[in-house]
């Protein structure tokens, strides 16, 4: 079963998705490590456990489990600290998965160990400021990027995201590195998961006024401000860029590749802002903002020298401050 498979058969069970936690293959399927599982192994707890009629036999692990059609189910294979919700569905993550597959301690699962041994490494180091403050006592933790310094064309959108202890999407990372789809499926399950999220859009006037640099502080602090209304942020967590609030902050390099919680506001804030640019273009198709998102390619450029500029567009970026001197304008 793939895991349009698994979800499909997991609709069929008699009891509430908050009674079990998918574990096993099926947890694997579910997180994209494997591709295919033959059963759908669950766990529970003890009260739920009594709960179900159906027929029992000796697990793996000398104790007994129940099983019907595909599903199999246990008592208490997994840390509840260590779960995450995938299409609205407890799963284990990767520590409960490798857990398990050591207790296991099946030759054909060497691979597999071996493949969640490096996620799990990777993650630790993605996770890494995270855990660090949480270490601290610090769990309420705002990531906060922007999008829209380059273009020639609308607003720069700041987002700030907060997201539960045990957050888990498999592949998010930078944004930019992203393709659309991914990114938009992203979008939605970050709003899904996310304890609270926050906007900030500052406007090419503001940005013709006071520079991008100033713009994107004021649309950084506006994210957080508007997250604020959803949850009290503990710490906040920045790419690159220093702020001056009343929160602390860790400004880091690169800060959407190495924090989890910054590359979920990249994607808040490129997808935010690429609807904007879909909307400009089916006002003003002849400028491509569809595919250019407003930044200056050879095709946007030569539609301004042919259709002249529109409100939308930043004055003082070339190559439109020239074009204005150029066409006189206001």
């Amino acid at each position: 079963m793939n895991k349009e498979q698994i979800l499909d058969k997991l609709k069929t069970l008699p009891f509430s998705k908050d009674e079990y936690v998918i574990i096993g293959g099926s947890a694997l399927v579910l997180l994209g490590i494997i591709e295919e599982t033959k059963d759908i192994d669950l766990s529970c707890s003890k009260e739920v456990y009594d709960k179900i009629e159906w027929s029992k036999k000796i697990g793996h692990f000398e104790t007994e489990i129940k099983f019907w059609s595909c599903f199999e189910i246990g008592v208490n294979f997994y840390d509840i600290k260590n779960i995450i919700k995938i299409d609205g569905y407890l799963v284990g993550n990767l520590e409960v998965c490798y857990n398990l597959k050591i207790l296991e301690n099946k030759k054909k699962d060497k691979k597999i160990i071996q493949k969640l041994e490096m996620l799990l490494c990777q993650k630790n180091n993605y996770y890494w400021y995270e855990r660090n403050l949480h270490k601290q006592g610090i769990y309420l933790i705002a990531g906060v990027d922007e999008v829209g310094r380059g273009p020639l064309v609308g607003p720069v959108v700041a987002a700030c995201v907060v997201l539960p202890e045990q957050f888990y999407l498999d592949g998010l990372t930078d944004s930019k590195k992203l393709s659309e789809k991914k990114r938009n499926y992203f979008f939605e399950e970050i709003k899904k998961q996310a304890l609270g999220i926050g906007v900030g859009i500052i406007d090419e006037k503001i940005i013709d006024d006071i520079n991008i640099y100033e713009a994107t502080k004021l649309a950084m602090q506006e994210a957080i401000k508007n997250c604020q209304k959803e949850v009290k942020i503990e710490h906040i967590l920045i790419d690159a860029m220093p702020l001056s609030v009343d929160i602390p902050t860790t400004s880091i390099i690169k800060g959407d590749l190495k924090s989890i919680t910054i590359s979920a506001a990249s994607v808040i804030a490129k997808v935010t802002r690429d609807k904007m640019m879909y909307e400009l273009d089916s006002k003003y198709p002849m400028y491509d903002f569809k595919n250019n998102k407003g930044y200056p390619t050879k095709k946007h450029v030569k539609a301004i020298e042919e259709y002249g500029i529109i409100a939308e567009h930043r004055r003082s970026y070339e190559p439109v401050s020239s074009y204005i001197k150029e066409h006189n304008y206001e």
